[in-house]
């Protein structure tokens, strides 16, 4: 009867969160078997959970990142360095959303934001819209993959598995994404013929180059000055930033203190420095720090403005989440996850041929809920089974999360699609077709993650 109610709620064209709400009460009016009470005091419960304060301070920083510039260094860092390739925009569309991700943690962030700027370029450059549209959909896939990830610390709360560990399981899948993506772009680029888009400069080219080198060897060497000489480590580290910021005054980098923003979250979560709750509001703080005092870039009245769409965001998410708990609470009470879990194992004990049942189902979900719903209404059912069939919950965690990323790019309720369709003023129709081709290597990539285990447990192993 449950599911009876929330079917019609959602045929009725009721909000998804209020129509998880709405069927739970009904099904405890009608049925006589519970006080109504009970839902208010479920939802009330669902968000009173320590990790759930990431949610707001990660979404303010992605926000503060977009409204602070940020989004125009990281692109003109990313043309420097590949926008002289062929099919040049292409590939910086999808380099620009894998830095650009490890601020946000949204994939709706990184298509309203970044994608603005990357599809304006790409049509003035000659691009066809579909194009455009399409490669910048595809990447913004990756901003739930590559950390922070607003959907894994939704999914480790639920699942009870260490969010810092689903942080660091998202880099390599994450990685593999991003080449598959470009890969199709040189793809796109060597069957129309096309060029680069800006003419190769060496003294970019080596400047850019320079910036990924003290982004991967500024952590190296805290690690050496800490493990092996014995350094403080809060001492190292605060040295450590300080000759970053010494570093971009010298050379005047485009994007080298936002590209660190992600390398300070996972270097302070994997060493214990913080939780990844403290880590978002590291990344607030920082974000801050950039915009009001080293670019100049953020006023109060920003700020401020930046703060209420926070609140106005964080209340939505946190609302489909308290809907969401009361909903999973009643599929558990009244025995339809036993059930879906007794006719899996039932049908199979193989885990490959589960992850394929679960795959199917989770891209057809992803289709009808938003990713935040579908994840507190899917791990009660989904995870016992997975766990049973010995399944890594952390691996599990991002076949998931990548299923609903998938499903943001497929209508009737991919939040992406609307987001490109306003920004690229083209008709939910076409946007839907332009999308369609980069379905392909995400698909590829939701197969390698789904049945190559250790690409995605092979971090978390090192340091959790």
């Amino acid at each position: 009867m449950l599911k009876i109610f929330f079917l019609i709620f959602m045929a009725g064209g009721i909000p998804v969160a209020v129509a998880m709400a709405g069927a739970s009460l009904a099904y405890i009016l009608v049925s006589g078997s519970l006080p109504p009470f009970v839902v208010i005091h479920r939802m009330v419960s669902g968000i009173d959970s320590f990790p759930l304060l990431a949610v707001p301070f990660f979404i303010l920083a992605g926000n503060l990142m977009n409204n602070a510039g940020i989004t125009t260094r990281i692109y003109n860092f990313a043309l420097a360095l590949v926008g002289w390739l062929k099919g040049g925009l292409g590939h910086v569309n999808v380099l620009g959303s894998v830095i650009f991700a490890g601020m946000s943690g949204t994939a709706i962030a990184d298509a309203a934001g970044l994608g603005t700027i990357e599809i304006k370029a790409m049509k003035e450059h000659g691009y066809s819209t579909e194009f455009a549209v399409g490669v910048t959909a595809a990447s913004a896939t990756l901003g739930p993959i590559i950390p922070p990830s607003l959907p894994f610390v939704i999914y480790g709360m639920m699942a009870n598995v260490s969010v810092g560990a689903l942080f660091l399981a998202g880099i390599l899948p994450g990685a593999l994404l991003g080449i598959l993506m470009m890969l199709t772009v040189a793809y796109f680029a060597h069957r129309n013929g096309w060029g680069g888009d800006v003419k190769f400069s060496s003294t970019r080219f080596f400047k850019a180059m320079c910036e990924l080198a003290v982004v991967v060897g500024w952590p190296l060497l805290i690690w050496l000055l800490v493990s092996k000489l014995g350094t403080p480590p809060q001492l190292t580290v605060f040295a450590g930033l300080a000759s970053l910021f010494v570093l971009d005054r010298i050379f005047k980098f485009e994007a080298l203190l936002p590209i660190m923003t992600p390398v300070l979250l996972i270097g302070g979560m994997s060493t214990g420095l913080f939780t990844p709750t403290e880590g978002a509001i590291a990344a607030c703080v920082w974000a801050m720090i950039l915009g009001f005092a080293w670019y100049k870039t953020l006023s109060w009245k920003m700020f401020v403005k930046v703060c209420l769409d926070t609140i106005e965001t964080t209340s939505t998410v946190l609302f489909i989440v308290a809907a969401a708990s009361i909903f999973g609470w009643m599929l558990t009470a009244t025995g339809v996850t036993t059930d879906i879990a007794s006719w899996v194992l039932g049908f199979t004990k193989e885990a490959w041929v589960f992850l394929l049942l679960a795959n199917l189902l989770m891209l057809f979900v992803g289709c009808f809920l938003e990713p935040t719903a579908a994840i507190t209404i899917l791990v009660p059912i989904l995870l016992p089974i997975a766990t049973q069939l010995g399944v890594d919950p952390i691996h599990f965690g991002l076949v998931m999360v990548l299923n609903l990323m998938i499903g943001l790019l497929h209508p009737p309720m991919g939040m992406v699609l609307f987001v490109l369709a306003r920004v690229a003023g083209l008709s939910f129709e076409r946007t839907t077709m332009a999308i369609l081709p980069w379905l392909i290597p995400l698909l590829l990539a939701l197969f390698v993650i789904t049945y190559v285990p250790s690409l995605v447990l092979w971090l978390p192993k090192m340091f959790f």
